[in-house]
């Protein structure tokens, strides 16, 4: 499916873009629309603050699908945006670790000093939070570690890439790298601006169990979804 064009569920207020970058992916582009943020990157619409209730479904249905003997669980967000899963996991006390992975130094740089920081406000000096800015499907190809929870949102969907490159983290080798790096019992948790069930059927075809996608509701056009998924040994 190709990227959207640089337009957001917004009517009637013009954008005003804030900053503009080029990163080490292309240009990155922050903008406010009335009382709200826009990123967007390389022209396709990445999100806004107007809403957020699915980025923090991202967190709370990974949280809930963890055994609940694991008291302190480790979690790596896949993405940092505009802040929106990252606090929510941060609110969460029986989150222990919680590695936040971004690739756009621009982005982590609009929270720490710019308008995005009303956004994010302490998580980012919460001590159990630990930012990298790298490539995500770099990192989870060349650590050793291992999560409780993978809660990735990079692109708008696993059909609906940001760049050609993350479209490997959705293929058999991608599942499996994910996979490899949930501890037994780990939580796979993806965000998508649309429910596919071709996806569902690649999850459990790399092996993953309990496959499963939540949903919430937009005011237009097919629910943003989660998909879930287990590793059970």
């Amino acid at each position: 499916m190709p990227a959207s064009p640089s337009t957001s569920h917004h009517t009637g207020s013009a954008p005003v873009t804030l900053d503009r970058r080029d990163g080490p992916f292309g240009e990155v582009v922050l903008r406010e629309r009335g009382e709200h943020f826009e990123i967007i990157a390389n022209g396709c619409f990445l999100m806004d603050t107007s809403d957020g209730r699915s980025e923090r479904l991202l967190i709370d249905a990974a949280l809930a699908a963890l055994p609940p003997f694991r008291p302190t669980p480790s979690v790596l967000v896949g993405g940092l945006g505009v802040g929106f899963s990252l606090v929510r996991a941060a609110a969460q006390e029986r989150w222990g670790r919680i590695v936040v992975i971004e690739r756009e130094p621009a982005i982590v740089e609009w929270h720490l000093r710019g308008p995005l920081g009303r956004i994010s406000g302490d998580a980012l000096t919460d001590p159990r939070v630990s930012v990298l800015v790298m490539d995500l499907v770099e990192h989870l190809r060349t650590t050793t570690e291992r999560y409780d929870a993978l809660c990735l949102d990079i692109d708008n969907g696993p059909e609906w890439t940001v760049t050609d490159d993350n479209g490997s983290l959705y293929s058999p080798s991608g599942l499996a790298t994910c996979r490899e790096r949930l501890a037994p019992g780990g939580v796979l948790a993806i965000w998508s601006a649309q429910p596919s069930e071709s996806f569902e059927r690649s999850m459990r075809s790399a092996g993953f169990e309990g496959v499963r996608t939540e949903e919430t509701p937009v005011a237009r056009g097919v629910p943003d979804v989660v998909h879930l998924a287990l590793r059970t040994a």
